[in-house]
């Protein structure tokens, strides 16, 4: 099976498609530039002009929501328009308390930690952080033993903003610190046209309207995808065409990538087809999936049910996962009796 990072449509940051990446950012929350997220967008304005007006940092914000939709792009613009410094980091690269200390440590009056996939800090560096955010300070334990004492440190008093895509991951001692806590949504197709026509502008690129269209249909909600699909097709269409990127050329490039009319690739099929022929269509346990696709249950249940999910291609059950009437008709074959039938029978088991 096709690792992951080697999918077009994966909506996972890859580390050669960091710097261009950050090229397409946005840098305000004005709706030509961070686009889509209304009602989130109401409310972080509201939070940054209340902080400003009393002159304080902001208070802590989590971000939620599938990989690809703007979390680290949203923490940037955060950043921007309080006009402080921002430092990016992750969870997992926060291995030991010592770690996390010598990052708060260094940090100025107001300016904002960006921590990724908050959800895998450790637990012993999590404890570090609560009296962090809390208070401003940090408990530092010298020694051991009898004799251990405990040194407390002043901290600036900063905003930690912590992205996740699983929010249920996060203890609730770590959830009930933040002040702010917003979900982040897939796109729809209009406000995907909207990321394609910017990032076109900003990457020089002529795409016809209906040629935007397509790729941001076929973009599976994600404008990482969006970008990503963008800029292979525009390289398709300097090598083999005039470098307008038309309807048809835009077709004949996502064709090449493997990336189907609905947006599903090869994997995602193997994936339906796996439910399909080897599990007479599911119910089947995420595990046992995964045991048969070869693929971490994790990074199916975060990378590719979100989006085969909300195209209603498969259905969560008590019992496992069920694939759907639209899934049987999009591999070409005959769905049983009823493919609603399977998940009525799963949901009542």
């Amino acid at each position: 099976m096709k690792k992951t990072a080697d999918r077009d449509v994966t909506p996972l940051e890859r580390e050669p498609e960091r710097s261009l990446e950050q090229t397409l950012r946005p840098q305000r929350l004005s709706d030509d530039e961070y686009i889509n997220q209304e009602k989130v967008k109401s409310n972080l304005r509201i939070l940054i002009e209340a902080a400003k007006a009393r002159k304080e940092p902001l208070e802590h914000v989590a971000l939620y929501g599938p990989p690809g939709v703007g979390k680290t792009s949203l923490a940037n613009v955060i950043a921007h328009e309080l006009g402080v410094a921002i430092r990016v980091t992750s969870g997992p690269a926060i291995e030991r308390q010592a770690d996390l200390a010598a990052i708060l440590t260094s940090l100025e009056p107001g300016e904002i930690l960006f921590v990724d996939e908050v959800h895998r800090l450790p637990r012993v560096v999590e404890e570090v952080l609560y009296p962090a955010m809390e208070e401003y300070h940090l408990d530092i334990v010298i020694g051991k033993g009898p004799g251990a004492r405990t040194l407390r440190l002043p901290l600036p008093r900063f905003t930690l903003i912590g992205a996740t895509t699983r929010i249920g991951r996060l203890s609730s001692p770590l959830r009930d610190r933040f002040g702010a806590t917003y979900r982040l949504d897939l796109f729809d197709t209009a406000s995907l046209e909207k990321v394609v026509k910017r990032s076109a502008r900003i990457l020089g690129v002529e795409v016809a309207a209906d040629a935007g269209h397509e790729i941001a249909r076929r973009a599976r909600g994600t404008p990482r995808i969006a970008n990503r699909l963008l800029k292979r097709v525009r390289d398709f269409a300097q090598v083999r065409h005039d470098g307008r990127v038309t309807l048809a050329v835009a077709k004949e490039a996502l064709a090449a990538l493997d990336v189907d009319d609905q947006g599903l690739d090869d994997v995602d099929r193997r994936l339906l087809a796996t439910i399909v022929d080897k599990f007479s269509g599911g119910p089947v346990g995420l595990e046992t999936l995964g045991a048969a696709l070869s693929e971490d249950a994790e990074t199916i249940e975060d990378v590719y049910e979100p989006y085969l999910l909300q195209g209603g291609y498969l259905k969560r059950t008590p019992r496992g996962r069920v694939a759907t009437e639209r899934a049987y008709r999009h591999l070409g074959k005959t769905p049983p009796t009823s493919a609603a039938s399977l998940w009525e029978d799963a949901q009542e088991a």
